[in-house]
């Protein structure tokens, strides 16, 4: 079934249609919903309000870009929408950037699985620490493999903005990646002075 024939299913009421249709596209509605919202505890709350959307608009589908693309808009408008609540009334700043993920360490495990494991948590804990924008496009490039041109329908940025975040928020990784690659190598003098 293709994208246009799914969305006529949904519209024709056929449930089974829209419950494919949310687990074929949860994972991608949680990382654009995750990345912008960074809250654990309000991505779900926020992924069901997507869907929701997805449901009572699916007749404005209209196959101009892939389902995909038109999904991943509604959850980072709605995402995007939520941060500016929350902002508004005072609840959140733009500057702050809860980490979904604490930082554990293990105190000298050698083994390849939990070092690519930490690397891991450490790279998406500082993801979460980029600017909304940065993390969102980050996530739709890299994670979610839009192209740019898709990035410009699902944020409304131009592409030169998605370019130029895009650039910026891989600086501003390189660095903090950077920054603790030196402090690592200074601990690993200290440890042995």
């Amino acid at each position: 079934m293709n994208d246009a024939e799914l969305v006529e299913q949904i519209i024709a009421g056929n449930n089974n249609a829209f419950r494919y249709l949310v687990a074929k596209y949860q994972r991608l509605v949680a990382h654009v919903v995750g990345r912008i919202v960074g809250r654990k505890d309000e991505v779900e709350d926020i992924c069901q309000e997507v869907f929701i959307k997805v449901f009572r608009k699916a007749k404005r589908f209209r196959g101009e870009s892939r389902l995909s693309t038109w999904i991943a808009t509604i959850a980072y408008n709605t995402a995007i929408s939520h941060v500016r609540k929350k902002v508004r009334r005072g609840e959140q700043s733009y500057d702050d950037n809860p980490l979904l993920i604490g930082k554990e360490t293990d105190g000298g495990a050698t083994h390849k699985v939990i070092e690519k494991e930490e690397a891991k948590k450490f790279l998406l804990a500082a993801i979460e620490e980029l600017p909304v924008n940065y993390r969102a496009v980050l996530t739709l490039f890299h994670l979610e493999e839009f192209s740019y041109k898709e990035i410009e329908e699902i944020t409304g940025m131009p592409e030169g903005t998605v370019k130029s975040y895009l650039s910026r928020a891989r600086k501003l990784l390189k660095a903090k990646l950077e920054k603790v690659v030196k402090s690592e190598k200074t601990n690993i003098f200290v440890d042995y002075a």
